[in-house]
């Protein structure tokens, strides 16, 4: 699996973090945000976005990463259909109607193509990790089911009770399969995801033969994280989810 790169697209911020879009396999683009030169990896996080696609709020959570010590890569779920965002002025329910054009083996093909290039980068899958929001954590419990990688993280992952794409199992089923160590996030007030359902992927998760968490929290909705939407961003519960996130990866994935 190689990676082609193109040069004079590289960016280095003012950190010294590099940032580029790969296209990896030859068909899979991918926004990669890497720490700063003389600050090796201490491994590889693949970053799944909400329906939005790739916003800046996704890029800087890549940052983050990057800032955090990991090498981050965030696949273009829609680029088959010829972007990277939704148009921001068609506001979440574009999102929502783009987010249905995607399927099940679609996505994961391109979320192996970015295990391939970590691995292709020394990152092996005890050395990798996946999170996503909104759609991404639901990719990215389904991940955790089909690989065993280092650890994962799901920030208010739907398709609960029914899946979002055909041929794609609910998470309630794919849950007690899971082979990643796994953190779920949700917001109590989520108005997409019922507490019930929470619960009851809760109670699944548990079955696995991994370690699992799930932590709900109080007055927080759908896109809880999101710090580019005034209206759903609660900072002290997305301040406590990126801290136990954090957490999460470093006691989870092995060091190099």
């Amino acid at each position: 699996m190689t990676s082609e790169i193109n040069q004079s697209e590289i960016n280095q911020s003012e950190n010294g973090q590099l940032r580029t879009v790969a296209t990896l396999g030859g068909a899979v683009p991918a926004t990669v945000v890497a720490p700063a030169a003389d600050d090796p990896p201490y491994g590889g996080v693949i970053v799944v976005h909400d329906a939005r696609g790739i916003t800046p709020y996704l890029t800087s959570v890549c940052a983050r990463l990057a800032q955090a010590g990991w090498l981050a890569v965030a696949p273009h779920l829609y680029h088959r259909d010829g972007f990277a965002e939704v148009e921001p002025a068609g506001g979440w329910p574009t999102a929502v109607a783009r987010m249905g054009t995607l399927t099940g083996p679609a996505i994961a093909a391109d979320i192996d193509a970015c295990l391939a290039h970590l691995a292709h980068n020394g990152f092996g899958p005890e050395r990798t990790a996946v999170i996503g929001f909104c759609m991404g954590g639901t990719v990215a419990l389904g991940t955790a089911a089909r690989h065993s990688m280092g650890a994962a993280v799901s920030f208010y992952g739907g398709g609960v009770s029914t899946p979002y794409w055909e041929g794609c199992a609910p998470l309630v089923e794919i849950a007690p399969s899971l082979r990643t160590p796994w953190l779920g996030l949700y917001g109590e007030d989520d108005a997409l995801i019922s507490r019930a359902e929470i619960e009851v992927l809760r109670a699944a998760a548990t079955t696995s033969a991994v370690p699992t968490d799930l932590i709900v929290y109080p007055g927080a909705g759908h896109a809880f994280h999101s710090d580019d939407r005034a209206e759903v961003y609660r900072p002290e519960a997305a301040r406590d989810a990126w801290r136990r996130t954090l957490s999460w990866l470093r006691s989870q994935v092995a060091p190099g």
